[in-house]
């Protein structure tokens, strides 16, 4: 894949992570820094730890596969997990889970861990994905770090501005991101096979 493909998949996946801190921004009474910053951290090495799990999950399937089926037996897997993950945004936005919106002094960083950990799957799945594509790691770790520090930090004060209303939005941009990742790695990738 190039830069522009896993920028946009990342992008996609990213905008999971917005959504989520869209909604916290909502819930707090004051953005506090160091709070913000514990969060970028959190959320940055767990994408980056994920990504990494799941390029190494990649790597350990396609041994024990025959090499002949292994590129495009991996691309189908890819093509497949980036139009389920759009797809699962596309349902979340329709579904436009509502929050009651309290003002809290604090986000409990305990459960704000285990609500991502709940998540992370998702991004583990990806990385199993770019494995597949034989993406560059360091290339996709600097990626993700970077996006979800944005993502992150502009999520929590749109949730704090405007409430978390535009979360839906994040999940159709996401959702979208993601289904023309898959048809990108099926046209490109998975049509070179076919054609």
């Amino acid at each position: 894949m190039n830069i522009a493909e896993e920028l946009m998949i990342i992008l996609g996946i990213s905008l999971d992570i917005f959504a989520v801190m869209e909604c916290q921004g909502s819930l707090v009474a004051k953005i506090e820094r160091k709070q913000l910053l514990t969060f970028c951290g959190i959320l940055a090495a767990g994408q980056g730890l994920a990504l990494g799990i799941g390029k190494f999950i990649s790597t350990l399937l396609r041994q024990s596969v025959a090499e002949g089926d292994e590129i495009f037996l991996g691309q189908v897997v890819a093509a497949a997990i980036f139009l389920c993950q759009g797809m699962r945004f596309f349902l979340k936005a329709w579904q436009n889970e509502r929050i009651v919106e309290r003002r809290e002094e604090k986000v409990d960083v305990a459960e704000f861990i285990k609500l991502y950990a709940r998540t992370s799957i998702f991004t583990l799945l990806t990385g199993i994905a770019f494995g597949f594509l034989e993406s560059s790691m360091w290339m996709l770790l600097a990626l993700i770090m970077v996006l979800t520090v944005l993502v992150t930090v502009f999520g929590m004060y749109t949730g704090y501005r405007l409430g978390f209303e535009h979360k839906m939005k994040a999940y159709l941009a996401g959702g979208a991101l993601l289904v023309a990742g898959g048809i990108d790695v099926i046209c490109i990738h998975i049509g070179k096979f076919i054609f």
